[in-house]
């Protein structure tokens, strides 16, 4: 299939036709648009594009092969150009995306990453710790 995100761009067509019964299921089906063009747009603000411009221009083409190079910055068949995703790497890509989001969606409960304050002296270590952890600083939750 053509790569470089174009051909989950494209997909992410269909869902302009979609009926939603309510709110939610129209938010949903934003957030699965939005999820299917994000390759595309990270590709070109990798590359130093603006991401808006190029989701524009593939946006009013017909040609479901149309992309942009990253590396010659231009617009391209992405088939003649050799630049192609494979179908089973983009199918279990989906298919993990979605399992991992259901399971974020059933969860009553999340544990992320927490960013340190910078500020905060936060080191504790040494003899008596600053903290009530036995010298183990950065353990207060």
């Amino acid at each position: 299939m053509p790569g470089g995100g174009v051909a989950l761009f494209y997909a992410s067509r269909v869902l302009d036709s979609l009926k939603f019964d309510n709110e939610d299921q129209r938010v949903g089906i934003n957030i699965i648009k939005k999820v299917l063009e994000a390759p595309v747009r990270q590709i070109v603000k990798n590359a130093g594009g603006k991401e808006d411009v190029v989701v524009n221009e593939l946006s009013k083409s017909n040609d479901k092969n149309l992309g942009f190079d990253a590396r010659t910055m231009q617009y391209v068949d992405m088939i003649k150009a050799g630049i192609v995703d494979p179908t089973k790497v983009v199918r279990t890509a989906l298919q993990d995306a979605f399992s991992v989001a259901s399971l974020v969606i059933a969860t009553s409960a999340m544990i992320t990453d927490h960013e340190e304050d910078n500020n905060t002296n936060r080191s504790g270590g040494g003899v008596g710790g600053g903290h009530h952890g036995g010298g183990m600083g950065g353990m207060d939750f």
